[in-house]
């Protein structure tokens, strides 16, 4: 960092949800808590609260109004939040950030590119969600309505259509930021402006092997998950995931499924071998992790896959498909397994029959896990802040690019 730090006003789509981009910015504003960096931090909440100054760290939150629908179970957007405009011009007034950093095209990640571009200060903004294959996922059941020709067709132009529309807004940015270098280079290629890496961390105190509680004549093979039981997070490979398994010869297993969603219902009744939890915080989901043996986590559309870096800290070896960012942080046969959908049985299969691979998997995830702390994620955000402040504003982007 340079000698004086930049006062960071940061505007993230949600805070208090159980998400990845929640996660991200509770343990943004820790780190600048622990840190002594000057850093607002404007969010919604579920009332209005004041003006928070807490040593150099501020808070203003606001809610949302009635107007607000829902886009997860735990995560809505106001299309009126405009109304908070005032307050928080306000406050940005007196804080006077050096930068403003945003999280995606939220409401708050609107207002604060406006009020960026108001003040003429700089703009971060980091990818956290792939909303063009969400989307696209969303619409596939009805989708499957039409020949299949028309269906694939239609599929790829949202996805397409809904990735320009997200670039274009990534595009106002002087400064980008994404979890895996995949989604860096989409981005730069997309809006012709540089990607920095923004992976993620992880408490690895927390989420710690010796949080087990199992007993020891349990001897079922625990499958664990942990997230959002939607469409968009393919948790229906899990129901395949059992019939393989069970086809294979193998009995002796189980699933602990930790998370809520709309597909909830379908997997209660196609996994009759799966407990589920609901929502876990704290020190009850760090024992759920350490109880389970091996982390499935079928998604295609994880930006980064916070919950497989939990797993793996708990020194649970995670399977993950070849598509995001879950793959960039599995070391295939190492600290875990990297498998297409129709294989994941058989790479499953292939962990339960061999305990010693296992055990060294086990041994590596743990060990992976301590490289990758939070603070090592946030002091490689404000070097990227540094190479702004310090190219200037804006004309940096076209020089770094060429």
């Amino acid at each position: 960092m340079n000698e004086r730090p930049p006062r960071v006003a940061y505007f993230p789509d949600s805070f208090h949800e159980i998400n990845g981009v929640a996660h991200t910015s509770r343990h943004f504003e820790a780190f600048a808590r622990r840190h002594d960096l000057p850093f607002l931090c404007v969010r919604a909440g579920q009332r209005l609260k004041a003006l928070e100054e807490t040593g150099s760290i501020w808070t203003l939150e606001l809610p949302r109004s009635f107007f607000s629908f829902a886009l997860e179970k735990d995560l809505r957007f106001d299309p009126a939040y405009l109304r908070h405009l005032p307050a928080i011009d306000e406050v940005v007034e007196r804080f006077k950030p050096d930068l403003i950093h945003i999280t995606g095209p939220s409401e708050l990640g609107i207002l604060g590119a406006a009020i960026a571009r108001h003040y003429d200060v700089p703009l971060a903004a980091s990818w956290h969600t792939n909303v063009h294959e969400y989307l696209e996922r969303r619409c596939d059941r009805l989708l499957q309505l039409l020949p299949q020709p028309h269906s694939a067709m239609a599929g790829q132009t949202i996805e397409d259509l809904t990735l320009a529309v997200a670039s274009s807004f990534y595009s106002n940015a002087d400064l980008l930021l994404a979890p895996n270098p995949e989604l860096c280079g989409i981005l730069e290629s997309a809006t012709k402006r540089p990607c920095h890496l923004m992976p993620r961390g992880v408490d690895s105190v927390l989420f710690h092997p010796k949080k087990r509680t199992r007993q020891d004549d349990d001897r079922d093979f625990v499958l664990g998950y942990v997230g959002r039981l939607s469409i968009e997070k393919n948790v229906a490979l899990l129901s395949q995931v059992q019939r393989g398994l069970e086809c294979a010869g193998h009995q002796h297993f189980r699933f602990l499924i930790v998370g809520h969603g709309a597909e909830e219902a379908w997997l209660r009744e196609h996994l009759p071998r799966a407990e589920f939890t609901g929502v876990l915080k704290g020190e009850s989901l760090a024992a759920a992790y350490a109880n389970m043996d091996l982390f499935v986590f079928p998604s295609h559309t994880d930006t980064f896959g916070n919950v497989v870096l939990e797993a793996l800290s708990s020194g649970v070896p995670a399977i993950v498909t070849p598509d995001g960012g879950p793959c960039s942080i599995i070391r295939d046969e190492v600290t875990g397994r990297i498998a297409p959908d129709g294989e994941f049985s058989s790479a499953i299969g292939c962990v339960i029959r061999n305990p010693t691979l296992h055990s060294e998997m086990r041994s590596a995830a743990r060990s992976y896990a301590l490289t990758a702390s939070w603070d090592s994620v946030f002091e490689g955000v404000y070097s990227a802040y540094d190479s702004l402040r310090i190219n200037g504003h804006g004309a940096s982007c076209q020089q770094e690019c060429s």
